[in-house]
């Protein structure tokens, strides 16, 4: 089928490990060689976000060195492979050769709901998962990457599991990274508003393809006493 090189963000690196575990399960269930770079590092958004440009050069320059050659490059989350695909271009205008060495390896990064569907060209799995969840659209997945029917897709052909949209899906939980440290009142408006929406679904699991996200909604649900959990597409794709 071909090697898929993991590229694992900060916080599933840190905080949610199991995600990765699940992402690797599925793509070699699909027969695919899974391989982790062990000297990945970070994409530079945090640094790239907060305007320390040149800090975000140093970390996306070790991105490239380390991903060179890889076949694919599979990203958990719709956020880190924007950062990627879209704004390394911007920190390395001024640079011909890197940003030579960005455009060779840019058609080769994917986020895991892309990469099953237009590489792996395949919408069915093989998962069980019998419960009710709703979709959480991540603003950069969405707007950046172009991701909404995709996971979508791949959630309806999951055996036991019912879809329920949340009405707005595609408003934005109030994490924007360092947005949430920034502008906490504003940050917990917006989560207090998308938790009321997660609710009136009667969902009992909401989903993402951003850890990031669904971190910001665990907390707001945790806060409010309820038992609706949340996991990423990744681990529901696993689940057998």
């Amino acid at each position: 089928m071909g090697r898929v090189s993991l590229f694992i963000t900060c916080i599933i690196d840190q905080l949610y490990p199991k995600v990765g575990l699940a992402m690797a399960d599925v793509l070699e269930r699909l027969g695919y060689e899974v391989e982790f770079p062990e000297e990945q590092t970070c994409c530079g958004q945090p640094a790239f976000n907060t305007g320390y440009r040149e800090d975000a050069r140093k970390v996306a320059r070790h991105f490239l060195g380390v991903f060179r050659d890889a076949e694919y490059i599979v990203i958990p989350s719709g956020s880190c492979a924007g950062m990627v695909k879209h704004h390394y271009a911007e920190l390395f205008s001024k640079e011909p050769e890197t940003l030579e060495a960005f455009e060779r390896i840019k058609p080769r990064v994917f986020e895991f709901s892309q990469f099953l569907l237009d590489v792996a060209k395949v919408e069915d799995v093989g998962a069980r998962f019998e419960r009710v969840v709703t979709y959480h659209d991540s603003c950069h997945a969405l707007r950046e990457m172009g991701i909404r029917q995709g996971p979508r897709r791949l959630l309806s052909h999951v055996r036991g599991l019912e879809l329920r949209e949340m009405e707005p899906a595609e408003e934005c939980c109030g994490f924007g990274g360092t947005f949430s440290v920034k502008f906490p009142e504003i940050s917990g408006g917006m989560a207090r508003t998308k938790l009321d929406s997660i609710l009136k679904t009667g969902a009992e699991v909401v989903v993402s393809v951003d850890s990031s996200c669904l971190m910001q909604i665990q907390g707001a649900l945790s806060r409010a006493g309820s038992r609706v959990r949340t996991m990423h597409l990744a681990e529901v794709l696993a689940e057998r």
